[in-house]
């Protein structure tokens, strides 16, 4: 669609700056085989408090990269912008595979809503903030020139409908058990203050 080589060629020529390059890099570059979420995740499993989220964040994401880096880009196979863009220039690390859908976007949007949807009401801050990085996150991909607008505009919508569906399936089912485990060694909400 012209509409986004026209996009991707203005955020080259107006908006990208010494400065910004190397947010940008920065930002796109921590997503890198997932290494900053994975890092999240695995503190979450280590702490028994925040446990339960961990899981639902691992499972979500494990159920997104599935789902959308191994199955839609390869079935849908979109050539890199850089490489169909006359004057597109990449300034970041060249990916290995196709550009639809954006796997550093839809990543950090399913392990931040994973682990939002989790939060304690008191706590939900902390998934706003990590919702606004997921933001930044996708703006990069499009600042190096990686990806597509639509290729991010899926990411985010695939990232955020993937963490609700596994929340809304695997919250409630560690939830239950949880219950079912503190009923059979005698202890019940009621009795514990």
């Amino acid at each position: 669609m012209q509409w986004e080589a026209d996009f991707l060629l203005f955020l080259q020529n107006h908006v990208r700056n010494d400065f910004l390059d190397v947010i940008m890099n920065g930002l796109s570059t921590m997503m890198n085989g997932g290494v900053f979420v994975i890092i999240l995740i695995a503190i979450l499993l280590v702490y028994k408090k925040t446990r339960r989220i961990g899981v639902v964040a691992l499972i979500a994401l494990l159920a997104c990269f599935v789902i959308n880096n191994l199955i839609l880009k390869n079935v849908i196979a979109r050539t890199r912008p850089y490489d169909a863009i006359e004057g597109l220039v990449l300034i970041a690390k060249k990916p290995n595979d196709y550009s639809f859908p954006s796997g550093h976007t839809a990543i950090s949007f399913v392990v931040a809503g994973a682990i939002t949807w989790c939060l304690p009401k008191s706590k939900k801050w902390m998934g706003v903030l990590l919702l606004v990085l997921s933001g930044l996150i996708a703006f990069s991909r499009l600042y190096v020139g990686a990806h597509y607008p639509t290729d991010v505009i899926f990411g985010i919508l695939s990232g955020i409908i993937i963490s609700i569906i596994v929340y809304l399936i695997v919250w409630k089912k560690i939830n239950k058990n949880e219950q079912i485990e503190q009923e059979k060694g005698g202890i019940t909400d009621e009795k514990v203050v």
